[in-house]
């Protein structure tokens, strides 16, 4: 059948018809079928396209690619837990990884002795799984064992595939070995939720306890504490949601001297509850912090911290939104502290991150989405005293606390996008006394992924629809070594949840594209987080379209500098970023040459019945409700028309994505398809919501959508 003789299958702009809804059945025989299919024929497509020399495009970006994502030269993240470092460490040996630990002194060493705990494939291959590591919480050995006692136990995670829901498993720290159900050792069963010791025969949990006890947006809705030798479901029931509710989640804070349990009842993605709970107390009693719904509160030792979302008035002050404000936490329980504000955003600043140790507070402040640090302490008398905190670094800053219950040492990550990232370590122990933070010391630097000789970073700033200016930075040649012409030119863009886009070493974006003369340009539109709440609330709900005028401003910006035009521009997003690149392509097709989209939200009629989607209604809506009308101006499967040609379009999901459903992408794809649009698509198997789950994955998907824009966007050719 040619394009002309095709029936567009469209679903009704109004909702009320969906033609491909039975691509919503995820592991479904004819949906199934229906995936292989397009995967075959995408990699087909794809994989028959030469690089520069004749070579097959993609088996080289490949390649390339997993050599940068397996090197063995990367920085080890690391956790301090008492005298080791633990790392989780995947490379082209250890797909699924290998949990490891080390000692800070062997740690700063070139070749660091890693003693292995868990071998993630061995363990896969042993039980006939396919676990994704989600993560480990040790238990902190009890005071009476004194304070060198050694950590014994652990919590590991692990997902099937890399979806959300994961287990958890007791595990031996000394015998390196799970601690079997059989011999009393905590198990908890496939969920979404969370777990939280509280000492070594108890634990806090929030999971599926069996029918009606998850929300509607699919987490749990009870927290218990359940207790060694108890069945899961006869844990002590501490607290109950409300089934709209979105989720509740448990922590435990083993900070010696300063414990404290909490629950999140968690109403919407910016409204919570946060309860404080007291097991001491026969029945448990939970005290809600009297603070609103969107803020943010927690507790450091003696310490209230509180960041609000919207203006808060306390004793008769106000403290904007976007705010750091601490107080005597025990004082502020009794209604009886002070507070104060350490820092308050202006229209070009935001706060980006905050790091506490024993005894100060490092703030890391957007200025225009360039980093800086203050830190902050209180003096003898408990006067709060600020100081500029290591002005000398340049680039994207990263701050973390080496062990905040011992003492003021941190980690500081200094990146760029042309900048390999560098560890460091600073001790702040003489910044209280006034000495100052002294020097940093040099822990890892990695090397070069790229060849970055003749490009550089810019800013720049595009005038949105209602005169906003919106920041936006390019990464390609300098003046020396542009070409003449529209240079081949990826936008990236995320636009949501408050999570702003900051510069992070390019990596396998600069092989694939940077280096082969692509300029990449990343975009901070309103919806994120770059210049606090009033950035984010901006792009809401009923305003979502500001994000999408932003988005589409940015590109208008780049042809209109001369940068690139229509035919060499394409977009990238996922996630929340692939609703902004669906809205791209479905808004604006006249702006584009090519567009990938990944794992997205697209259908934005059912997206709240599908998985996580009900958690999001606070982000865009209830389009079960009047929102509708609001929200069908943004949903990019039901803007598709027949009289449109929209640009080329790469479709990329998960099957194993259990967040965003994979049945957006899919159906987004087969409307596309119907009307003869040259759409492609491909889904990972395994992956979650990330897309991949071993560096081959990724590798490969990463290494289909580059070759597929050099096809598309590349011009003459992919090579510098």
């Amino acid at each position: 059948m040619t394009s002309t003789q095709r029936i567009a299958q469209l679903p009704a702009p109004d909702g009320t018809t969906d033609p491909w809804q039975h691509l919503e059945d995820v592991t479904g025989e004819e949906a199934l079928a229906w995936v292989r299919e397009r995967n075959a024929r995408a990699e087909r497509e794809i994989d028959a396209i030469a690089g520069p020399g004749g070579e097959p495009l993609a088996a080289t970006l490949q390649q390339e690619i997993r050599e940068i994502l397996d090197a063995k030269d990367r920085i080890p993240a690391v956790t301090k837990r008492g005298g080791f470092l633990y790392n989780l460490w995947t490379d082209a040996e250890h797909e699924r990884g290998l949990w490891r630990r080390t000692t800070l002194d062997s740690y700063r060493t070139e070749d660091p002795a890693w003693e292995v705990l868990l071998d993630i494939d061995a363990l896969n291959e042993a039980e006939g799984e396919n676990w994704v590591w989600h993560g480990a919480s040790l238990l902190r050995p009890a005071p009476e064992e004194g304070p060198d006692a050694p950590y014994r136990r652990a919590l590991v995670t692990l997902s099937r595939g890399g979806s959300d829901a994961d287990v958890t498993r007791e595990f031996d720290l000394e015998a390196r070995a799970f601690v079997p159900e059989s011999e009393g050792g905590f198990v908890r069963p496939e969920s979404k939720g969370g777990i939280s010791w509280v000492d070594a025969d108890t634990l806090l949990v929030a999971t599926d306890f069996g029918e009606g006890t998850m929300t509607s947006s699919g987490y749990p809705r009870q927290a218990r504490r359940w207790r060694r030798g108890t069945p899961l479901d006869q844990a002590e029931l501490l607290f109950e949601a409300d089934v709209e509710d979105m989720g509740v989640f448990v922590s435990h804070d083993s900070t010696p001297g300063w414990e404290r349990d909490w629950v999140i009842q968690m109403h919407a993605f910016y409204s919570s509850t946060v309860h404080l709970l007291d097991l001491a107390a026969e029945p448990p009693q939970l005290t809600a912090l009297p603070v609103p719904k969107d803020m943010e509160a927690s507790a450091h030792r003696d310490l209230g911290v509180f960041m609000p979302r919207s203006d808060w008035e306390i004793e008769g002050t106000t403290f904007p939104a976007g705010s750091l404000v601490v107080a005597d936490f025990d004082a502020f329980l009794r209604g009886e502290a002070s507070a104060r504000a350490l820092f308050e955003p202006t229209p070009s600043s935001s706060l980006q991150g905050l790091a506490i140790t024993r005894s100060t507070l490092v703030l890391t402040i957007l200025e225009d989405v360039i980093d800086r640090l203050e830190v902050h302490h209180r003096d003898g008398a408990g006067a709060w005293i600020r100081e500029d905190l290591f002005p000398q670094l340049e680039g994207a800053i990263g701050v973390s606390a080496v062990d905040a219950d011992e003492d003021d040492r941190v980690w500081v990550s200094v990146t760029g996008f042309l900048t390999p990232t560098t560890l460091l370590m600073g001790d702040l122990a003489g910044v209280p006394s006034g000495a100052g933070a002294g020097d940093l010391e040099t822990i890892k630097a990695t090397p070069a992924r790229f060849d970055a000789t003749g490009l550089q970073v810019t800013q720049h700033f595009a005038t949105s629809v209602d005169g906003t200016r919106i920041p936006y930075f390019e990464i390609g040649p300098d003046a020396e070594h542009a070409p003449a012409g529209p240079r081949p030119t990826l936008l990236y863009g995320y636009g949501g949840f408050e999570i702003p886009m900051t510069p992070a070493y390019l990596g396998a974006i600069g092989k694939a594209w940077c280096e082969r003369g692509g300029t990449y340009v990343v975009a901070n539109i309103r919806g994120g987080g770059e210049y606090g709440p009033a950035w984010h609330q901006a792009a809401l709900r009923e305003n979502r379209h500001r994000a999408y005028e932003d988005f589409s401003s940015v590109a208008t910006d780049l042809v209109e500098r001369g940068v690139t035009d229509r035919d060499h521009l394409g977009v990238r997003g996922g996630s929340n970023g692939g609703l902004l690149t669906g809205n791209m392509l479905a808004q604006y097709p006249e702006l584009f040459g090519a567009v990938i989209i990944q794992v997205p939200l697209l259908d934005m009629k059912r997206f709240s019945h599908l998985l996580a989607g009900a958690s999001w209604m606070a982000e865009y809506g209830d389009p079960d409700t009047e929102d509708w009308e609001f929200i069908r101006t943004f949903s990019p499967y039901h803007l598709l028309r027949e009289d449109v040609t929209y640009p080329p379009a790469f479709v990329l999901t998960s099957t194993r994505d259990d967040r965003v459903h994979p049945g957006h992408a899919r159906k987004f794809a087969a409307a596309l398809e119907s009307m003869g649009a040259d759409v492609r698509s491909f889904e990972n198997i395994e992956g979650g919501h990330g897309g991949a789950a071993t560096n081959e994955q990724a590798a490969r998907m990463n290494a289909l959508m580059y070759t597929f824009l050099w096809k598309s966007i590349g011009g003459r050719s992919a090579q510098r």
